[in-house]
């Protein structure tokens, strides 16, 4: 094969400068409507803001990379397809380029090792251990949630919705009595399965936003898995106490009866 001459390689650095002017101008485009999509629900919680933070980073990583490679396909596709008369012709004899070989593997490498690594210290730091946590033991069953407050004398308080003040840890105890459910606030972000015969934990920290939340479950349970929601309300703390305080003197009520 003749050694490519001057023309040719200045066609072929047009067409590179080319590829990567349209693959610059559909990442900007790609991340800025990436960025500005409303993608979750409000943040009701601590560790929603860092994990919207990591989608966002994820995006701005992601769209150039895939932009890149869908760049180079369709340019391959239109500049190299086959012509009529060369159904039978078969390509050029071509030496892969070891240097190219080698940036193309390394710098994906790179980008991996990165995010994994900013994605290991966010999980790290939003399943860290806090101070005052409350605890609440959550049960799945076909098709709801029930939610399990301590109570006096050692006695669980039960309610069929979920109750929390605002900016408190919250240590969630999952079960379930049947099949895997899995117990998710959207707001909190944060998502775990209720597994039958096993306790599973969660941990939140609401913020300071109060209102009510939907709580459902993520994994397909039965014929009733999309109606199995319930509603988070995050109250403020003199309010939630109060709410406590009557369910615990009901619970006694009914336990004197």
């Amino acid at each position: 094969m003749a050694p490519e001459g001057p023309q040719a390689s200045r066609e072929s650095r047009a067409q590179l400068r080319q590829m990567l002017l349209i693959g610059a101008i559909a990442s900007a485009v790609g991340i800025a409507l990436g960025l500005v999509i409303d993608w979750f629900p409000v943040q009701a919680s601590g560790e929603a803001k860092p994990i919207d933070t990591l989608w966002d980073v994820l995006i701005i990583a992601s769209v150039p990379v895939f932009v890149l490679v869908e760049t180079i396909v369709l340019y391959c596709v239109w500049k190299f397809r086959m012509k009529p008369g060369e159904e039978l012709k078969d390509g050029p004899p071509i030496h892969g380029n070891t240097r190219l070989e080698i940036v193309w593997t390394a710098i994906p490498a790179i980008i991996l090792v990165g995010l994994c690594t900013y994605a290991y210290v966010i999980l790290r730091d939003i399943e860290e251990a806090k101070a005052n946590t409350m605890d609440v033991r959550v049960v799945g069953e076909q098709f709801t949630w029930t939610f399990f407050y301590p109570g006096e004398d050692g006695e669980e308080v039960a309610s069929p919705e979920l109750y929390l003040p605002v900016n408190q840890p919250v240590y969630f105890t999952v079960q379930s009595k049947d099949v895997i459910h899995d117990f998710w606030v959207p707001a909190f972000r944060m998502k775990i399965d209720a597994v039958p015969g096993v306790n599973t934990h969660l941990r939140v920290s609401t913020n300071e936003r109060t209102g009510e939340f939907p709580v459902v479950c993520a994994e397909l349970c039965g014929l009733g898995h999309s109606v199995m929601r319930q509603t988070a309300h995050v109250l403020p703390r003199a309010d939630f106490d109060s709410w406590l305080a009557d369910q615990r003197a009901k619970a006694a009520e009914a336990a004197a009866e």
